[in-house]
């Protein structure tokens, strides 16, 4: 009982700390779009809690997100690329964790970074609203250039923290969640 209770704890703490920050730390970067500080929440529990945790924390934190700040618009399409982004992340970051070179690592968390990010954002993102708006596929995929270009930046930023914060969350009582 207590494991479960931490574990929602948990996650319910990874999703507001997501939503605080996008919300309260926007950083502009393009004319319709900023980084995105969530996206350090959701790197930290991909990379210290696994897969699943980090891919609800971002899946649920940009639903909550986009439903405080615009209503559903776009929170489906970012939902579904949050989704991709956490699920191949996540697993990079297990399969690399261990890894003894450390230029390999940091190569393959920045590669991952990039193409998890296009992938989530650029095809499934820019597809999804493509079903949904019914505009052309290169069309939303223009749009969500910026979307893409700062999440992956976002993401690449995190990983300096990822790495710190796993040491301290390797300490605590919180790693007992994974």
């Amino acid at each position: 009982m207590a494991n479960s209770t931490r574990k929602i704890t948990t996650l319910g703490i990874g999703i507001a700390l997501f939503v605080v920050l996008s919300m309260m730390l926007q950083v502009p970067v393009f004319s319709n779009y900023y980084l995105c500080l969530g996206y350090v929440v959701m790197a930290v529990y991909l990379y210290s809690f696994g897969v699943v945790q980090g891919t609800i924390v971002g899946c649920l934190g940009v639903v909550l997100y986009c439903v405080l700040i615009n209503g559903m618009r776009g929170m489906p399409g970012w939902a579904i690329g949050n989704v991709i982004i956490g699920i191949g992340l996540g697993m990079t970051f297990h399969w690399i964790k261990n890894m003894k070179n450390k230029m390999m690592t940091w190569t393959i968390m920045i590669v991952s970074s990039i193409l998890f990010s296009a992938l989530g954002i650029l095809i499934a993102k820019s597809a999804t609203e493509m079903l949904l708006y019914s505009q052309p596929m290169i069309i939303r995929m223009g749009k969500n250039m910026s979307g893409f270009i700062a999440d992956a930046v976002m993401l690449i930023l995190s990983l300096p923290i990822c790495k710190a914060i796993d040491k301290f969350i390797k300490k605590s009582r919180f790693r007992s969640v994974t």
